[in-house]
Formats: structure tokens, sequence, C-alpha cells
């Protein structure tokens, strides 16, 4: 079977050129399409599920929340097997599929069936759907070089104003923010007070939460002219908090100040986030969506980061602290670098032992067709150009140059033979 390849590819050298110019066509756009990564995606087929209960015991989140929840996602299609997770006021349900299951087709899937378990759960918990990441999906992650700003300030910046901006970019899951103190109101009772004025915490707490917030009126007309009434009630300061009155007694009212005290506070923290022993910083991690293009999406983040820096406080700028652009670049040079060596040094080996300039050049040239080829396949198969798949890439070239030269130096010799049985015969027939 090679033989007669072999022989109807030398009987048709056009149409063989033609085929090797069209599939060398075919594997460059390949190349171009083909996702860039640095490391490979080997993380499971799987869905996200955590929920909040702020203030319960692990114990209590099991039985309330992940029980229930692992309880009724079990019956999904094309599943796997339900993990759970239960901490200190987090719940985490790891749902896994089949790899060949579409995760947006897993995603809505679990949505459905979270619809109609809420119902189950204790009053105020509500599961969320996480990211729709993997778990390599980590691509960029920067902070904020803020020296004249506190950290409640740069944390309100991150959250308020980069996140926003950056969460557009496409192909960018989620911006997870991290370090500094997430502002808040804090009211904290004093017990005795409560007990002085026959007061309990839940009258305080309803208090709080009738005189925050906005009711509509209706629209009237005087004179011509539409008028809409509403009534704007949302807490804006501290004073206003501290004036809200929770009961009167004899005709005195009660105010928040005058059983707690109102300050403004960051949320209580479980850890913090140091750069090099220089002091706390905020910042973010920019999270890639499943099958995206990691080099592409660190090129849109950065672009964006730019646009976004025009808006920021004086001397306030970004701090790259992880670039995964930089080890893709280095990965892709590597490649480079070795398809080049690997063909001058091909091209010296044939030249210095054959003195062949033809069978240097047909083996030179089956390195890039069968390097282009190689990415048709890669596309194929839904494989990016990370470091394992580059790698093989680059052990197989040499299998290649290996063959080419065996093959050429076998053709060279069977060739020689041939030609001196000729010129013998030749002589033998004068």
């Amino acid at each position: 079977m090679v033989h007669k390849i072999i022989e109807w590819s030398l009987r048709n050298r056009f149409i063989v050129l033609v085929l090797s110019a069209g599939l060398f066509v075919w594997g460059f756009f390949a190349v171009k399409r083909n996702p860039i990564d640095a490391i490979p995606d080997l993380s499971e087929n799987q869905v996200i599920v955590f929920t909040e209960w702020m203030g319960r015991g692990p114990q209590l989140i099991e039985d309330q929340v992940t029980y229930p929840l692992v309880t009724n996602l079990q019956g999904l299609p094309r599943i796997k097997y339900v993990r759970g997770t239960s901490m200190f006021g987090m719940s985490f349900i790891y749902v896994i599929f089949d790899d060949d299951v579409d995760i947006y087709w897993a995603r809505e899937r679990v949505l459905e069936r979270l619809s109609t378990v809420t119902r189950t759960l204790p009053t105020g918990v509500t599961p969320q759907l996480g990211p729709d990441g993997t778990g390599v999906g980590h691509v960029l992650w920067y902070t904020l070089d803020a020296p004249n700003m506190d950290l409640g300030e740069q944390r309100a910046l991150q959250d308020w104003y980069i996140k926003f901006a950056l969460q557009n970019v496409e192909g960018v899951s989620e911006i997870a923010s991290f370090g500094g103190f997430q502002k808040q109101y804090q009211v904290t009772l004093d017990p005795n007070k409560l007990l002085y004025y026959k007061l309990s915490v839940p009258e305080v707490i309803n208090a709080i939460r009738a005189n925050n917030n906005e009711s509509g009126g209706r629209k009237f007309e005087l004179s011509d002219i539409g008028y809409i009434i509403k009534t704007s009630g949302y807490l804006k300061s501290l004073q206003e908090i501290e004036n809200i009155a929770v009961k009167n007694q004899n005709s005195i009212p009660i105010r928040v100040a005058d059983v707690a005290t109102v300050q403004m506070t960051g949320e209580t923290r479980l850890g913090i986030f140091d750069q090099d022993g220089q002091g706390e910083r905020v910042g973010g991690i920019v999270v890639m969506r499943y099958g995206e293009n990691a080099a592409a999406i660190i090129d849109k983040v950065k672009a964006k980061m730019q646009e976004v820096a025009k808006g920021f406080p004086e001397k306030v700028k970004f701090d790259i602290v992880y670039d995964r652009g930089e080890l893709i670049t280095e990965s892709i040079d590597s490649v480079k670098r070795t398809l080049i060596e690997e063909m001058i040094v091909v091209s010296l080996v044939v030249i210095i032992f054959l003195f062949h300039w033809r069978s240097a050049l047909s083996i030179i040239i089956q390195i890039p067709i069968t390097l282009a080829a190689s990415f048709i396949l890669l596309n194929a198969f839904g494989i990016s150009s990370n470091i394992m798949s580059l790698t093989g890439i680059a052990l197989a070239i040499g299998v290649i140059v290996d063959n080419g030269i065996i093959m050429s130096e076998n053709a060279y010799k069977h060739l020689s033979v041939r030609y001196e049985a000729w010129l013998k015969q030749n002589k033998q027939s004068e």
C-alpha cells in the first residue's frame, strides 16, 4: 500500500504539490483560530452552586442547606456525581457532568432544579451559580497602587468602578475582588440601654429597615404641568441612622443613638492580602470563561485597563502581579526557536553528509506542512495551544526530521546503487 502511494505521488507531482500547499494554507488559518494558553485545562466539567447563610455553624449549614441541595441535584441528566462542602456561613455544591456535555446546557439544568429546591431551604437563603470559568481560568491578577487612599476607598473603587468596567470585556467570566475593607454602617447595641428602655433587638432592626426605604406616590397636574410625588427615604449618613425613632415612651421618642453606637467601618475579614511585605493591597482576579483564548483575553483586559485608568484619582495606577501572557509568549517562542533550530540542523546534516540540496529542501518543507496540519487536528478535537500540546508538537518535529533524513538517505543510497549499476552495464555494452 505504501509503495503504491509513493508511486502515485511520483507520477502526479503537481497534484501532490497543490494538495500540500492547500493543507499548509488551511493549517495556517487553523493556527490563527486555535486558542492559546499556557496551562492545559484538565479540570472536570462542573457547575458550582454556592450558598451564603452567615453566622451559622458548619453542622447547621450541612443539615439545612448542603444536604437538601445535594439530594435534589443528584437526579439531573448526564451527571456523574455531586459533591458537597459545608463551612462556617457557606455551602458549596460541585455538580460534575459528563465530559462531552456543553457547560451552558449543564448550567441551565442546574438552574432549573434550583428554582424548585429553594422553597425547601431556610428563609432568606438563596443558592447561586458560580462563574462559568474553570479551575485554571485565573489569567490575570492585579492590585491598586494607591499611596494616598485608605483601604476602604480602594475597595470601593475596585468594587464600584473597576470591576464593572473589566467585566464587560468579551470572554471574561468574573472579576473577583480581594483585599481592603468593604464599607458598611455598623450599629453596636448596648444591652444595658436596651433593658433600661425596655426595647428588643428586633425592634431596633425593624425600625432601621422601615426608615431605609423609598415609596412612590402618584402623578397630579397643576396648571397643565404634571408632577410626580415620591418619597426619598434611603439613609445617607450616620446622623440619619442615629436620629431614627425606635419607640415612643411617654411621648418622648427613643432614638437609635440612645441605645446604640453608629459608625462607618469595614466588614469582618478572615484574612488580608499583603504584597511583597510592603503592606496591604486591594486588587482583583480576572477569571476566563470556558474555551476562550487566554492570550486574546489578556490583551483585551490590558487595553481596557488603560482606558479605565484614565478615570482614576491622582497617583492611583494598576500593578499587575500575575500575567499568564508572559508564560504563553515564552511557550510559543520556545516552539518557534525549536522549529528554526531543527530546520537549520537538518539542512546542515543533509548537505554535509549527502551534498544534495534538493534532499535537504524536501525535508525542510515537511516541517511547516506537518506543523500546520497538526493545528487542524487540534481545532477538530477542541485542544488549545498549551505547554503540553506544544511540547508534543516539538517532540513530533524531531520524529518527522529523523524520518525525513532516513528516507532521504535510503532513497539516495538506492539511486546511487542503481546509477552505478547503470554505468557498469553501459561500460560492458561498449
